[in-house]
């Protein structure tokens, strides 16, 4: 019951959650600078009747609860650049593309990260740790951009090992999967490091090993379950971290996902396409905001739920 009041609770606090974005985001959009119509050879009568057509010439509050009652019923209406377009269909053509990116580098960076964290944690090497912790250092601190950019300089121009356009085949996968994964790596493997070194110097490793356990049976059953809390705590954040970073590695690499219209639906001032996309993405972050909270007291029972 506990448990079931816990998931109730979160879910009326992202649901109103989810009300505060839609509505920053609404009022946003219209405080942006010119008009999505705007362009070289349009009238200002020509403006007005699409303003008209689309209610932009309503007050701004009534824009507002007009589109709220729209919401309210499942609609998310049409792209202002992509006439008869509903924002629906491109959710559905753009989402595969992000999420299975996203997903990639998700997977890739949990395995990396646990695997260097506990690397460099067991290695009795000073030469090793100083090298990990310069890369993961560095992981950190470049942004992704730039490491996209010298990865389809160097691997995909140079060498011409990879291609970068697109999402084809596997091996398109390769250039933005690192790039997105590159600092989810070096926070995943620093928190790894922390936890998994301190639970090595915990009194039940210390029993274990003196019952006689194998060192790979006290490393893996024993510390690496408890060094794991972290991560799944971080899984959340590290969620929205990759799917708003890959809106510019979609942008970089052309991939044909949400992050590329969501930047040019801002580039082109679409207000209907970045409420559509915000509201599913933001959706989307939140309900793995959930599941990464509920998972933790079922992988650490000392975790207690609060009502």
């Amino acid at each position: 019951m506990a448990m079931v009041r816990y998931i109730l609770k979160r879910c009326f606090i992202g649901v109103a959650t989810l009300f505060v974005l839609i509505t920053v985001t609404f009022f946003l959009t219209r405080l942006m600078p010119g008009n999505p119509f705007e362009g070289d050879n349009v009238s200002t009568a020509t403006l007005e009747k699409f303003a008209e057509e689309y209610g932009l010439n309503l007050p701004i509050h009534q824009q507002y609860v007009r589109y709220v009652g729209k919401l309210l019923q499942g609609d998310l209406g049409t792209s202002f650049k992509k006439p008869g377009v509903s924002i629906v269909s491109l959710i559905a053509k753009g989402a595969p593309a992000t999420m299975s990116l996203g997903l990639t580098a998700y997977v890739s960076a949990m395995f990396l990260g646990i695997v260097i964290g506990v690397w460099e944690a067991v290695s009795k090497r000073e030469m090793v740790r100083s090298v990990l912790m310069s890369l993961s250092t560095l992981g950190i601190s470049v942004p992704n951009f730039i490491f996209a950019i010298l990865m389809m300089l160097v691997f995909g121009v140079w060498l011409k090992w990879f291609p970068t356009l697109g999402l084809d085949t596997p091996k398109h996968y390769v250039m933005p999967v690192v790039t997105l994964a590159v600092y989810p790596v070096a926070q995943i493997s620093r928190l790894v490091h922390a936890s998994f070194t301190e639970a090595m110097r915990m009194d039940y490793v210390t029993m274990a090993k003196a019952k006689g356990l194998r060192q790979s049976t006290v490393l893996f059953k024993h510390i690496l379950k408890n060094a794991l809390i972290p991560v799944v705590t971080n899984s959340g954040p590290l969620i929205a971290f990759l799917m708003t970073g890959s809106f510019v590695v979609e942008s970089i690499f052309t991939i044909p996902g949400i992050g590329r219209e969501f930047v040019n639906s801002v580039s082109n001032r679409d207000y209907t396409v970045i409420m559509g996309l915000t509201i599913f993405v933001g959706a989307l972050i939140i309900l793995c905001n959930l599941v990464c909270d509920v998972i933790c007291p079922l992988v650490d029972p000392r975790i207690k739920i609060t009502r």
